[in-house]
């Protein structure tokens, strides 16, 4: 062998007997430059060198034992806070909640009516009267309630209801300042009794029913008056006002049948245009009763509409009392 090809030799065998940088630590223990990143080695010219890249070596350096490794699991929902009302620390995930108090029943509605109200007087559940009866637009409904007494009206009541009812006696406070009040329905109680004022203070009342009740009188009633019915009562003619119903210039309808009159309540307004006077005791008619003894030449063209029809009474017999009406009365015998 030639002393050219001996030095050649040499330094291959020099070459591969070096430590090689990729080698020389194990797998898995980093070295002291494993942190440092070579930009230089990794990108040439700031660009990889895709088409030089081995794809069969792509991954050998990869230790899978490492996958036995035990991976620990964590979660991403966060720590449930306590309650707003609880200081923080003392919360606790197992708190007994407690059952739920039992409801009680409700009290028994009772009727006693004081003190002032949102839409009138409260009454004694602290209630408004409108919360225990039906109101519409001035009109009040308290019908069929198992009311014993009026109870307190809002002051802008126009028309009050209270039929079929347990209501006995009518105050003279029952419907005090109410000067909007044109309407008063209570048929169906049980009133015997009322107070001679109970209607006076209104000033525009124009309707007022009192059928089926147990009245043997009638307080004074405002000239307003429009119609009157006190149908199926006890009314007697000593129980009716002398005159009571001369000066109601507006008077259109006055019901009185099923009652215990013994004549009609003479003189009656030139505007009434029905009277109903069936099943009472008349027994006789006057002359001045329907026209104006005084002129013969007297027509009540209004009065249309008369019932004497169930009464001891011969209409035949009393012929001048309604010869200035347009239409005959009914009844007789």
């Amino acid at each position: 062998m030639s002393l050219q090809s001996l030095a050649i030799t040499l330094a291959l065998a020099l070459v591969f007997l070096s430590p090689c940088p990729s080698m020389g630590a194990p797998q898995g223990d980093p070295g002291p430059d494993d942190g440092a990143f070579d930009l230089e080695n990794y990108d040439l010219n700031g660009e990889t060198d895709w088409e030089n890249l081995d794809l069969n070596n792509y991954g050998e350096s990869y230790d899978y034992d490492d996958l036995d490794q035990e991976i620990e699991v964590g979660t991403v929902a966060p720590e449930t806070p306590p309650p707003a009302n609880e200081p923080p620390g003392e919360y606790q995930e197992d708190k007994v909640t407690l059952p739920p108090e039992p409801t009680l029943p409700p009290a028994p509605v009772t009727l006693d009516f004081k003190g002032p109200g949102l839409f009138g007087p409260e009454t004694g559940l602290g209630m408004p009267t409108c919360l225990l009866c039906v109101c519409i637009a001035g009109s009040v409904y308290c019908d069929d309630t198992s009311l014993e007494q009026i109870p307190p009206l809002p002051k802008d009541t126009t028309h009050f209801y209270g039929r079929f009812n347990k209501i006995r006696h009518v105050k003279n406070t029952d419907f005090i300042n109410l000067n909007k009040l044109k309407s008063i329905d209570l048929t169906g109680n049980q009133i015997s009794g009322m107070d001679e004022d109970a209607f006076r203070p209104l000033p525009q009342l124009q309707e007022l029913v009192l059928a089926d009740n147990n009245l043997q009188a009638l307080p004074e009633l405002p000239v307003t008056m429009r119609r009157i019915d006190i149908r199926n009562n006890r009314l007697i003619s000593g129980g009716v006002h002398p005159e009571g119903f001369k000066d109601m210039s507006q008077l259109e309808f006055l019901y009185l049948s099923n009652n215990k009159l013994d004549y009609i309540p003479a003189p009656l307004p030139e505007s009434l245009r029905s009277l109903h006077l069936q099943n009472n005791n008349i027994q006789h008619l006057h002359e001045g009763t329907f026209c104006n003894r005084h002129d013969r030449n007297y027509i009540r063209r209004n009065l249309e509409d008369i019932r004497l029809d169930g009464n001891p009474l011969d209409i035949n017999l009393f012929a001048r009392s309604y010869v200035c009406l347009p239409r005959l009365p009914v009844g007789g015998r």
